[in-house]
Order: structure tokens, then sequence, then C-alpha cells
């Protein structure tokens, strides 16, 4: 069944991470950015984890381990991750299994972010070298100045709320304000093959407009 895209807010609730070697520290660094309060199980422990401050148990995985515990991430041999899955399944626990598909009912997926927007890409656990190259090309293609477009999508945005303009209406109308800010600016600004990339994007949502700089 394809898979739901969701973004959770993991900011001050406990993650379990098992397994503590060189990829579990790359989680281990995504999680801590997240705001997660993450504990550490596993037998043996890499430099980067010992390092990190964060609570670590030097043993096993046990079923227990899962009480009052938000997300776990499996970063372990297919057999634990395995007894990690199913443990998390009695609990309705979702559980990230590393490169182990089979034993996951989450992923993490490659991510952009840059000026409050954030791009996620999944191919299901089943090509993470995929994800990589596309998320690489994502971020060349995202516009340097999509801070610009936040900033005036946001206050767009609490000006609609309190006109009580209707959502259907709102997308038109960002794409027109969007479009306005390069009619501030001048071709030989070196802004103009930025401009062209930007018309590519906004007219890929539908809404073909003419391009302010022509």
């Amino acid at each position: 069944m394809p898979l739901l895209p969701l973004f959770v807010n993991l900011a001050g609730r406990r993650v379990l991470l098992v397994g503590a070697g060189p990829v579990a520290a790359g989680k281990l660094a995504q999680l801590r950015a997240a705001g997660a309060e993450v504990r550490v199980v596993a037998p043996d422990v890499h430099p980067d984890i010992e390092a990190a401050g964060v609570p670590i148990e030097r043993r096993g995985f046990r079923a227990a381990d899962l009480h009052d515990v938000w997300f776990v991430v499996a970063a372990a041999p297919p057999a634990v991750n395995r007894e990690v899955a199913d443990a998390a399944r009695a609990r309705r626990v979702f559980v990230n299994a590393v490169d182990d598909p089979e034993n996951a009912t989450a992923f993490l997926s490659g991510v952009v972010r840059r000026d409050g927007v954030t791009v996620a890409i999944s191919t299901e656990g089943h090509a993470p070298g995929l994800t990589a190259l596309i998320r690489e090309a994502l971020d060349a293609l995202l516009p340097r100045d999509l801070g610009a477009w936040m900033q005036e999508a946001r206050r767009l945005r609490a000006r609609w709320r309190q006109d009580g303009v209707p959502m259907s209406a709102r997308r038109p109308l960002l794409l027109e304000a969007l479009n306005r800010l390069y009619r501030r600016r001048e071709p030989h600004d070196g802004v103009l093959d930025e401009a062209e990339r930007t018309e590519q994007t906004l007219t890929a949502t539908g809404h073909r407009t003419e391009a302010p700089w022509r």
C-alpha cells in the first residue's frame, strides 16, 4: 500500500534508538535536531554516540525498553530489528528499521531544509541511494531566495485569514504575489536566471502567468 507522507513533532518526546554503530550515529543526529529525547540501547557504542551525551544502556534490546516512547529507530542487525519490530507492533509504536524495510512501519526520508521550508523524499526504504540523488536534485532546483517566498507567504496568510479569504482562492493569489517579487528587480541585477527557474516552478502548479521580467 502507498505510504502516507507525514511530518511529526518529536520535540520533547521520548525516542528509543536500538543500535549504536556509525549509521545509528547519523540517525541520532537527525532525531536530536528534531528536539527528541533520545535513549540508546546497544552492547557496543560508536564514539560519536558516546560523545553525544545522551542516555546509553550498554546491553541488548528488551521489549520493556519501549515503555513510554513515541517512536523507535532500530539500527541493529536484522534479527534484532525484527525483535524490535515485533515488540513495537504489539505496543502500537511506529518503528524505523534502518535499511531493513521488512521490519519497518515508518521511514526516515531524504530531507531538504531551507529558510523554513522542508521537502522530504521517500522510496519506502527500498532505494536509499535514489532518495539521496533526488534530494540533491531538488536542493539544486529550489530558488536561492526561497526565504523571500516564505516571508511573503506568511505575511499574506495572516491577512487572508483575517479577511476570510477561502483556501481555494489563496493559491492563485500567492502565485501573483510571488511573481510581483521579481517585478521589483531588473534583468541586469543578476537574477534573470533565477527568475526563469522560478517561473518554471510556479507554473508547474497549473496557474500559468506571464513572466513578469519580460
